[in-house]
């Protein structure tokens, strides 16, 4: 087992390095909204992979590499976000399609005092899988949420398209991190501050506040 005090040299060593990966990602972003939507690189074939960035797989997928390098900037995103108490993720549940072109998340592990914790699961509907899916919005351009809770990723540029899986989640955060009510699909983005939330730094803007106020992490 891994000890806190190893995890979290560890986790800053991943912090300092998450912003210039996160630039990368970012960069891909189309000027239009409609570019957003597609495979930022025509298909590879899948490569099998034990791990994604510092985390092991449960179990072996076969991910095209786009796909796996963008896994593994947005979980260095997701990890840089979350508690301090946490160690950097050790192990990540997931299933790939045939074709290596889609990820579908199940959980996440952590380490908290030499413990192992859940620290996302599929099927528990709290902050911290709203915050999740906010982590995988802010990276991908195209993720769902499964029937079981699983959150399906595609390799797509990240960025605001005004797809049905966008606005839903976008209003969830509003109602669920905000406390936001009213929030509608029409109306959301006039009532979370003074961000226009769908150009492309807005949007990326929400998504990282949505991930921060997800885990509880607005505060630092």
């Amino acid at each position: 087992m891994t000890s806190p005090s190893v995890s979290l040299s560890r986790r800053r060593l991943l912090a300092g390095t998450v912003v210039a990966s996160a630039a990368a990602v970012t960069a891909t972003v189309a000027a239009s909204p409609a570019a957003a939507a597609g495979p930022v690189h025509p298909a590879a074939p899948a490569v099998v992979r034990h791990g994604i960035a510092t985390a092991r797989l449960a179990a072996p997928a076969a991910l095209q590499p786009d796909l796996h390098e963008r896994l593994g900037v947005w979980l260095a995103f997701w990890s840089a976000n979350s508690p301090h108490r946490w160690s950097v993720p050790v192990e990540v549940v997931g299933t790939a399609d045939a074709a290596g072109a889609t990820f579908t998340l199940r959980a996440i592990r952590v380490v908290l005092e030499d413990r192992p914790l859940d620290a996302f699961r599929a099927g528990r509907g709290d902050r911290t899988h709203l915050g999740t899916l906010a982590s995988l919005h802010h990276h991908c351009g195209q993720v769902s949420v499964a029937a079981d809770g699983g959150l399906r990723v595609v390799d797509a540029a990240a960025g605001f398209t005004g797809a049905p899986e966008q606005v839903a989640f976008a209003v969830a955060a509003c109602r669920e991190l905000w406390g936001v009510r009213t929030a509608g699909a029409n109306t959301w983005h006039h009532q979370v501050g003074r961000l226009d939330a769908v150009s492309r730094s807005g949007w990326a803007a929400f998504t990282r506040a949505a991930l921060r106020r997800g885990l509880r992490t607005d505060t630092y």
